[in-house]
């Protein structure tokens, strides 16, 4: 089950991993950040999914498939209200009940307390890369939330090339350099503004490229994070040279034509890496949690937009790949820790999954989380008393189960700066 366009695109690519014989069924919910059709059919693009299978469902309907479908694996694919909504109201709490897996679509560090605390009631946590397995088990021993992580590479990535030569600006086939957008870095309008000034110096200065700003959606439709400054709007309050344009679509598509991507801290730039396409992570705006650009540090990709005007990108080293992302797929645990799971719920049965007091306090919380996650199971009139709800539920005292104190992990583990709280990315 799906929700959010990154997370469809990861919950499909991570299905065409799982043994053939497995029979997959893939929704998406009818909620607050529910992907276009448009949306939908990039996401799952060169997956096993067939956009025309993928079916839109309310909670109700999640009850009724697993009740009468009886799935062994339920893949909760979306973002953290919604895998725990999902979880709390429609997941009976039976020895009997599916294995319960979730996942983070990209790069997962610094690791964010409430994508764990959401997440906290699934049996199987994937993650993809070495560090990210250290980072994330420090933080569950230190927020007393424990977890079973698993290794699986990303499942939109292929193993980068290292025999292909590098290719050179200007090539028959090669006439883009792609700037993959994020809707959360960098944050304010002064920031957007300077990256966008950036990208007309770019342009400006290599007439022969095409200057591609690759979006995720349009202005009206929703993605994983809202966009409070998106790049099409900015780019429309000034003078841009013709080679500069924006463009939604497949990123591997853009990337066929790339002589190098550039992003602030966007898993597009690992998308690029294993499609052996040259890379920068800008540092314009800082290197730190905030932009989420730490992960980078010893990768040789941190240069500042000087390096981008001059068409000047890089490969990271391959110390920094083994341990970030693009380890051997021999490494991989996921299917191995998925299967013990399977054998130890048909052998015994699987143990209760956590779950919040109840009271009401939990009854109030959880009425905001479906609100946002399954907001279009309501009709008009519902939702206008829903609102008010919610209204109400945002001045209710947090639930303890929501995971709000900092994590700061011990300096001599190689994993970064404190990490903020931040609901946001869960």
């Amino acid at each position: 089950m799906t929700d959010a366009d990154s997370y469809v695109k990861w919950g499909a690519a991570l299905a065409s991993r799982v043994p053939p014989s497995w029979a997959v069924r893939f929704t998406v919910a009818r909620g607050s950040a529910e992907p276009s059709e448009r949306q939908v059919t990039e996401a799952v693009a060169g997956s096993v999914v067939d956009p025309a299978a993928v079916e839109r469902v309310g909670l109700d309907d999640l009850r009724s498939i697993l009740r009468d479908w009886r799935p062994d694996v339920l893949v909760a694919a979306a973002r953290g209200l919604t895998v725990q909504t999902l979880i709390e109201l429609a997941v009976p709490n039976r020895p009997d009940r599916p294995v319960l897996v979730s996942g983070l679509p990209g790069i997962a560090l610094p690791v964010l307390p409430y994508g764990l605390g959401f997440r906290r009631s699934v049996d199987l946590f994937v993650l993809h890369s070495h560090r990210e397995i250290r980072a994330f088990t420090e933080a569950s021993r230190a927020l007393s939330i424990p977890h079973r992580y698993a290794l699986a590479r990303l499942p939109f990535l292929e193993p980068p090339t290292a025999t292909v030569e590098p290719v050179e600006p200007g090539a028959a086939t090669r006439d883009r350099i792609i700037f993959a957008a994020q809707a959360l870095v960098p944050e304010s309008r002064p920031e957007r503004m300077a990256l966008v000034e950036a990208l007309v110096r770019t342009a400006r200065a290599n007439p022969g490229l095409e200057v591609v700003v690759k979006v995720r959606g349009t202005t009206d439709e929703p993605q994983t994070h809202a966009d409070q400054h998106p790049y099409p709007a900015l780019l429309e309050e000034i003078d841009v040279p013709a080679n500069l344009r924006v463009e939604s679509g497949p990123m591997a598509a853009h990337l066929a034509r790339a002589v190098g991507l550039v992003t602030v801290s966007s898993t597009a730039l690992l998308e690029a890496v294993a499609s052996d396409v040259p890379v920068l992570a800008l540092t314009d705006f800082g290197v730190e949690a905030r932009q989420i650009n730490l992960v980078f540090e010893g990768s040789g990709l941190l240069h500042d937009s000087s390096e981008l005007v001059a068409c000047r990108f890089r490969r990271p080293t391959a110390a920094w790949c083994a341990d970030n992302y693009f380890h051997s797929p021999a490494d991989d645990t996921w299917l191995t820790e998925l299967d013990d799971l399977l054998r130890l719920r048909d052998r015994e049965g699987l143990p209760p999954y956590p779950t919040a007091p109840d009271g009401p306090r939990k009854r109030v919380t959880m009425f905001f989380y479906r609100h946002q996650a399954f907001s279009g199971d309501s009709g008009p009139v519902s939702r206008i008393a829903e609102r008010a709800v919610v209204a109400l539920a945002l001045r209710v005292s947090r639930s303890p189960w929501v995971v709000t104190r900092r994590f700061r992990p011990a300096r001599t583990a190689p994993m970064g700066d404190a990490v903020p709280v931040d609901d946001r990315t869960g």
